[in-house]
């Protein structure tokens, strides 16, 4: 068995598998753990990555904490936490302060307004904004426990907070020398996870939200064998079960066979597109097809997220993005390189003087080359990037040449959301269906549905299908007696409820 390290952190049990073993594997190559499932609302899960920058012979450890669409969650929520705005890149990533309640005096106010200013000029109605845990309320001893055993190890955590239309992610985010790093380190870094899961959750200074919780950070790879996980549904997601994207698919299917038939493209001197710009509003499969794209070229699937990249020490960010594009010249397997959320990484302010401007333009520059350089030098990555709003980003930086292919992915229309429906109930029949269980009804009529779904996206029919599912085990759970297949009543009222909020 693995070597286990447990501790107990406001009343939660947390089991660390094999922490030497993660660190050591963290000091060559990125690494991404799960911290379990079972998390207070609004959260709805953890993800930690650690990440060795050679550069600065430094380990990053970012867990990002993910809440439901439906979390209003204010500033005050994270009422342990104080701003410390120490570089002119910072305002990039800053809170407004007059939002905040917080004082931090004249520099402090005037950041605020630069902060401000940045975001005006951006485009942006709430920006991310990056506050660093400085010392809790004096009524709070679990979390000044926390933070004295982060301040022993010499760690200041920093903490990113990104509201969006599907949530908000909050991100802890630590460095520590990599000849350092230590079990101890990860330790201190979960618990500063776990305080922020409880202050989204609304405890009170007396920890009640986590306690007789369990939780263990492990790989993917490590769940055992007795309890395999299923995979993410979009992880093994193919082009054939998208729905209601029939043009985006069959340009898909192109790049696809560019990348099989690499001697046919060097026949021809033909250059296949090696960058793809999906945009459109949230929840119409931008991401999933960036997964369907991989694994129908049979490819590695890489995805960067903003936190990664974006640092409030100046150079940070474009150091950031230097070693991402470092690492993507050696691939020497085909991967598909995802920037999701590609403006909350590379908004572009255009011709300005401010530190704001100055900050952001020199990230968009850094880019740029580094697109370019990727592009000459290794034919075997696509990047993709995806946008809501791709309005924030400058032409320059998605001109052809650096982003051959720009696809809007709409919500779709009534013929695609039946096609959506007929695919993810298929998709949940062949997962869980089987002998002596029957999951759908035969009164079940995807055309029916999509005829009452105007303007749902693929997202909003998965969750439709996950609140059905969850009632009927709720009703199986608490009853004792089978619950009976899903009917077309049942998803009629999926589809009133989702409206409903």
């Amino acid at each position: 068995m693995s070597e286990q390290d447990t501790v107990e952190r406001f009343g939660a049990r947390v089991t660390i598998v094999d922490p030497d073993g993660l660190l050591a594997a963290a000091r060559t190559e990125p690494v991404e753990l799960l911290l379990g499932s079972d998390f207070p609302p609004p959260v709805t899960g953890v993800r930690i990555t650690l990440r060795p920058d050679t550069a600065d012979r430094m380990l990053r450890m970012a867990a990002e904490i993910r809440t439901g669409a439906g979390d209003r969650t204010t500033d005050a929520a994270l009422r342990w936490l104080a701003l410390s705005m120490a570089s002119p890149a910072g305002v990039l990533l800053a809170r407004r302060l007059a939002a905040t309640g917080v004082t931090t005096g004249p520099l402090g106010a005037r950041v605020g307004r630069m902060a401000a200013e940045a975001s005006r000029r951006l485009g942006l109605d709430d920006p991310p904004h990056t506050v660093v845990v400085d010392r809790p309320p004096a009524a709070d001893p679990a979390a000044a426990a926390v933070l004295a055993e982060a301040e022993a190890l010499d760690l200041r955590p920093e903490v990113v907070d990104a509201p969006s239309v599907a949530g908000r992610t909050v991100t802890v985010r630590v460095e520590v020398p990599v000849a350092t790093v230590a079990p101890a380190h990860l330790r201190a870094t979960v618990a500063v996870v776990l305080q922020v899961v409880r202050d989204l959750a609304g405890d009170d200074p007396e920890p009640r939200v986590l306690r007789g919780r369990t939780y263990v950070l492990r790989r993917p790879a490590t769940t055992p064998p007795s309890r395999p996980a299923a995979a993410p549904r979009s992880e093994s997601v193919t082009l054939d079960q998208v729905g209601g994207l029939d043009e985006v698919v069959a340009r898909f299917r192109e790049i696809a066979i560019s990348f099989r038939h690499p001697d046919v493209m060097a026949r021809w001197g033909a250059r296949r597109p090696q960058g793809i710009l999906l945009y459109g509003p949230p929840g119409t499969g931008k991401t999933m097809l960036a997964r369907a794209l991989a694994n129908e070229i049979g490819a590695d699937f890489k995805e960067i997220r903003t936190p990664e990249i974006l640092d409030k020490w100046l150079g940070g960010s474009e150091r950031n993005i230097k070693q991402i594009f470092r690492e993507a010249r050696r691939y020497r397997e085909p991967t598909v390189l995802l920037f999701d959320e590609f403006d909350s990484i590379i908004s572009y302010a255009g011709a300005g003087g401010d530190a704001a401007s100055q900050a952001v333009n020199a990230v968009a520059g850094i880019f740029k080359q580094e697109m370019n350089t990727l592009i000459e030098e290794n034919p075997n990555v696509i990047v993709v990037a995806t946008t809501n709003f791709p309005q924030r980003v400058d032409a320059s930086l998605v001109r052809s040449g650096r982003f051959d292919v720009k696809l809007s992915i709409p919500p779709p229309d009534e013929a695609g959301r039946a096609e959506i429906i007929a695919k993810m109930v298929r998709e949940l029949v062949d997962r869980h269906a089987g002998p002596g269980f029957r999951m759908f009804a035969d009164d079940v009529d995807p055309a029916d549905l999509a005829a009452l779904s105007p303007g749902l996206t693929g997202a909003d029919i998965r969750e439709v299908l996950r609140r059905v599912q969850l009632a009927k085990a709720m009703r199986e759970a608490t009853g004792g007696a089978p619950a009976g297949p899903i009917s077309q009543d049942d998803l009629r009222e999926g589809i009133v409820g989702l409206r409903r909020g």
